[in-house]
Parts: C-alpha cells; structure tokens; sequence
C-alpha cells in the first residue's frame, strides 16, 4: 500500500484499504524478521487511516481490527480472537532528519508553533506525543507500518477463558472437561527424595 505525497491535499485524506492475509500471516509467523508469535491470521483486515501534512511531515492516524486464532497457553486448546490495532506516526522526511534545508525547518517550526496555536495539530494532543517514523519524503508504504503496529499491539500469549483451569501436570487431562485423581499437592522438589525413605519401627 503505497500513498504518494501529492495525493494529500490541504485538508488531509482518508483511506480504507484492505489488508491481505498473506501480509498479516507474514508479520505474525516471522516469515521477514524470524520471530514467531505463535499466533496466526484467520482472515483479511481493513486499514482506515488519515494523513494529513503536518510540520514538514505528515500525520498518519490508523486503526484495524486482526482477527486471530492460537493455542491457549494453559490447556492447549484452540483461541479464537480479535485484536484491535490503533495508532498514531508522525511521519518525518529524510532530509528533515538529515538537517538538509535548514531554513525550510525553520519555517516549518514557525508553521507548527502556527498550527498548535490554533489547536489543530492531531487534534486533541501535541505532535511531540506521536511516535516518529522516517520516511523518503515522497511516498509512504504502509505495508511495513501495518505489520509494525499489529506485532506492538499482539497480548503475549492466549488463553481460551479467563478461568481456563489447564492440564493436569502429571497425567495431562484437561481439567475444564473433566477431573482426574493426580496428587496436584505441590511438593517442594529439596523435599521430594523423602518421599522414598521407608522407616523401619
């Protein structure tokens, strides 16, 4: 998802484009940067964004909702679940980070000063509160920011329930679907070898 500069007129615009499962499934099983979630896309997503220029820069605002499955991490069994992903990147322009057109900053900086006078930067929060991202200063590819904010907004791991019981630790049944007769004592394991002592009277 591309989105050239001189697209974004003077009163912003808005977007609403569908985010492939092959983009999705990439981010969330490391397929580029080798770190698997555990987790797995289920179906394709919607991007809705803003950008809006902003400072030298460009103001994007996106949200979508990744519908995933997984495994629970106390019973093993399967995980059904929709993680919302909402975000907010002061996209910054290479030269702007490389200091080139030193006099064009400051006239942006006047700008932005201008801007947060009239309260219309990012609405109801300051610039300074949006994380930056760099970008070539003529086109923004979305595909890397989408896969980004979808691994910031992945939970650590999944349960199936909030009172998910588990699996028994020694015989493995799954204790939301039955019980069994395990000694579930825990025992302190500098104490265990006594167990085995045998005490002639």
């Amino acid at each position: 998802m591309l989105v050239k500069i001189e697209q974004i007129k003077e009163t912003g615009l808005k977007l609403e484009e569908p985010i492939a499962l092959k983009l999705l499934g990439d981010a969330l099983s490391g397929a580029d940067s080798g770190d698997d979630t555990g987790f797995r896309a289920a179906s394709p997503a919607t991007l809705k964004a803003s950008l809006r220029k902003v400072s030298g820069g460009v103001l994007l605002e996106g949200q979508f909702s990744a519908h995933v499955t997984s495994e629970c991490k106390r019973c093993l069994g399967p995980v059904d679940m929709k993680v919302p992903v909402s975000f907010t990147l002061n996209l910054v322009p290479e030269s702007l980070v490389r200091g080139d057109d030193f006099l064009k900053k400051e006239d942006e900086s006047a700008m932005e000063k201008k801007e947060r006078a009239q309260g219309e930067v990012g609405g109801s929060f300051e610039l300074e509160d949006a994380d930056e991202e760099v970008f070539d200063g003529k086109t923004i590819d979305l595909d890397p920011i989408v896969r980004e904010q979808l691994l910031l907004a992945m939970p650590m791991n999944a349960v199936c329930r909030e009172d998910c019981k588990g699996l028994c630790p020694q015989c493995g049944i799954n204790w939301n679907e039955a019980k069994c007769s395990c000694e579930t004592k825990p025992v302190d394991p500098r104490l265990a070898a006594l167990k085995n002592i045998k005490l002639d009277n």
